[in-house]
């Protein structure tokens, strides 16, 4: 076996030389499991506190060709036995990182995780599972094997959890160590699992096998590898790279061309004893799952391929959601067998979108935060939101110490904690535009504060695909409560808070621009406890892009919908529920309006001149003098809405097909420009 990566290959010499000690970086694993797992970190290496927003995930730098490279130098047979590696891309992780098994597919290279690499390293602890070509360790032995693996890892770090990412053959093996450890604290990232192996296409190829000829097993590897995934999502990953449309388009078609050419390498890398052994043993494995399923305590998240040609993946994924205790699901429709090496899957986004990573035993949505890399705010912001951004082009301003209005966030201080306090546009449309422009240009996390519901268990049924909820969670969303919000004022966090709640964000027909705060200034105490600058903004720009012709009182007039409303609404979290809230304010159900969309207008921002909190303790202890900065914010965030509004009559690019116009021929959606303030 070798391990190749940015063009240095360690040959088989390297990784059987017991005296080889692994180190950051390019390390490497002996085959000696236990001084792997114990040895593979012990050098010094940097460590890094955290991870910067934006940073550099890799994501786009290798894809499934790379795959092909590498196994080129893995297949070469070296007598070993199954061992551990650890990819020169991943690490050195942040501190206190869990680690993170990979468990291969019916391939057993291990290398089924090389897109995601560079990502996943900054993280966790990466180690991969190398099955030889030519070994012949029963599934029972394998589960042994990672079994001791993952035994070791949690006596040296008992509190820490450890994550087994099972692709296919994977998945099974992943299964069947949960269930012989339940008392350990395991997190299970299942893609595709062949659990489903008696379901599925491979079943008649078993006796096929026996009576082939050697001559033509060679076309059996070929046909298996073409059936395996999209060639032209594969290729794909690295298109949205800063080339020119004609080098796009040529990359992609060298890199279909590799990967067809490619699949021959199948009948190296299973021959035809290695593949009749993997699929009996696929087989076996999946059987062993199967009856230990009911074992299982573990967290499991499963990510099912709607176009899987190996496996009925994703009918699989709902029976497996109906049998384990703990699981959730995530569906990719359009994706085939190898979804970790497709286009458009980051493996680590999703981990966070399903709140799936932890550092300790329960997850904490403050401290377990990861800040969303370059690539995950490219994939968001210019091009799952990239058309909305083009209909509503946000345009910011803020106010300097001076009392000076200008664009941008410079009025804004960079110092924490920074309160935001404003109005929620219906349906919160503006949420987007303020965590992108905060990213972009001032290169700092901002932190929604959002209703617990959006993270409550009972939404995920519908959810089983990858959501706007999923995308809340990646760049900062957490549950408004108490615990969370002190918790991100002592971190000196910038905080995004609408008093308003879910009753502004959901107003009535007549009732734009309205405020509907409640009576206690809970959040002036909050920031005043840590000295937060509180910053009052307005935001106008909903009346232009659509209106409300069916609210909550319409609604509420229907008998059958009526009921609907009421039922469902009594399932939800409540963030005022009770009596401590009443009236129209403390109405916070859920409901969807019928609104009809209108020819795109403009969102405008005004976040008004920081409010300083810090000391002035007074706040603290003088009820009186608490609730009269809170009239103040709101009459400010009042002042504001009203300034916009009389302000946008002045904009010549208001209009959608005046901005269009520009951004054709100028430049990007966010250097339109707008008034002058």
């Amino acid at each position: 076996m070798a391990m190749a990566s940015m063009g240095k290959v360690f040959p088989p010499s390297v990784l059987s030389n017991p005296k080889y000690k692994p180190c950051y970086p390019g390390r490497v694993a002996s085959r000696n499991t236990k001084s792997v797992i114990k040895n593979c970190f012990n050098e010094k290496y940097f460590v890094q506190e955290k991870l910067e927003p934006l940073w550099d995930d890799g994501y786009g730098s290798q894809t499934a060709k790379d795959y092909l490279e590498a196994a080129k130098d893995m297949i070469r047979p070296d007598n070993g036995p199954p061992r551990w590696f650890c990819p020169i891309e991943s690490g050195p992780p942040i501190k206190n990182s869990p680690v993170l098994l990979f468990l291969p597919g019916i391939d057993g290279l291990g290398m089924g995780l090389i897109l995601h690499h560079k990502a996943l390293g900054k993280v966790f602890e990466v180690r991969c599972l190398h099955i030889p070509v030519y070994d012949r360790t029963p599934f029972e032995g394998l589960v042994k094997f990672a079994t001791d693996a993952v035994r070791s890892e949690h006596a040296s770090v008992p509190n820490r959890p450890i994550y087994l990412v099972g692709e296919s053959f994977g998945g099974c093996l992943a299964l069947s160590v949960a269930a012989f450890n339940p008392t350990i604290d395991l997190v299970l990232i299942l893609v595709n699992p062949a659990t489903s192996f008696n379901k599925s296409q491979l079943q008649p190829i078993l006796p096929f096998l026996e009576a082939c000829p050697k001559e033509l097993h060679k076309i059996i590897p070929y046909l298996f590898g073409l059936s395996l995934g999209n060639p032209i999502k594969m290729a794909n990953v690295q298109v949205n790279s800063p080339l020119s449309p004609t080098k796009k388009l040529e990359n992609l078609f060298l890199d279909v061309k590799a990967l067809v050419e490619g699949a021959t390498l199948l009948a190296d890398i299973l021959p035809k004893e290695t593949l009749s052994w993997k699929l009996k043993s696929l087989k076996s494995g999946a059987a062993h799952a199967n009856s230990h399923l009911h074992d299982v305590k573990s967290e499991v998240l499963v990510l099912a391929s709607g176009n899987d040609n190996m496996l009925p993946s994703a009918a699989e994924a709902r029976r497996l959601l109906g049998l384990l205790q703990n699981c959730k699901v995530r569906d990719f429709y359009h994706n085939g067998h190898t979804l970790l090496v497709e286009d458009g899957i980051n493996l680590l986004t999703i981990i966070k979108g399903t709140n799936k990573y932890r550092r300790s035993k329960t997850h904490d949505f403050v401290s377990d935060f990861l800040p969303p890399s370059k690539s995950e705010f490219k994939e968001t912001f210019d091009e799952h939101l990239g058309l909305f951004r083009l209909a509503t082009s946000p345009v910011m301003f803020s106010t300097l110490e001076n009392g000076k209005i200008v664009k941008g966030l410079s009025g804004i201080p960079d110092q924490g904690p920074v309160l935001l306090v404003g109005y929620h546009m219906f349906f919160g449309t503006e949420i987007g535009a303020i965590v992108e422009e905060y990213l972009r240009e001032k290169k700092i996390m901002l932190h929604g504060v959002a209703h617990p519901e959006i993270f409550a268990e009972n939404i995920e049924a519908p959810l089983q695909v990858i959501s706007g909820f999923d995308r809340f969670r990646v760049f900062g969303a957490v549950p408004v409560t108490a615990r969370n919000v002190f918790k991100l004022m002592s971190n000196k966090c910038h905080v995004l808070l609408y008093p308003g709640g879910v009753r502004e964000a959901l107003h009535r027909k007549g009732e734009k621009y309205k405020l509907f705060w409640p009576e206690k200034p809970e959040f002036v105490r909050m920031a005043s406890k840590f000295g937060a600058k509180i910053v009052p903004f307005g935001v106008v720009g909903e009346d232009d892009i659509m209106e409300q012709f069916l609210d909550y009182n319409d609604l509420m007039k229907i008998p059958l919908v009526k009921e609907f409303i009421s039922q469902r609404n009594t399932v939800l979290s409540r963030v005022r529920g009770g009596t401590q809230i009443t009236g129209e304010v403390g109405n916070q159900d859920f409901f969807v309006p019928g609104i009809y969309p209108k020819i795109p207008g403009r969102f405008y921002f005004l976040f008004g001149k920081p409010i300083e909190t810090k000391g002035r303790e007074e706040l603290l202890k003088n009820k009186e003098l608490c609730k009269e900065l809170y009239l103040q914010i709101q009459s400010e965030i009042t002042r504001n809405i009203d300034y916009l509004l009389k302000k946008r009559e002045d904009d010549p690019y208001r209009h959608v097909f005046e901005r269009t116009m520009y951004r054709a021929l100028s430049g990007a959606v966010h250097q339109i420009p707008a008034f002058d303030p």
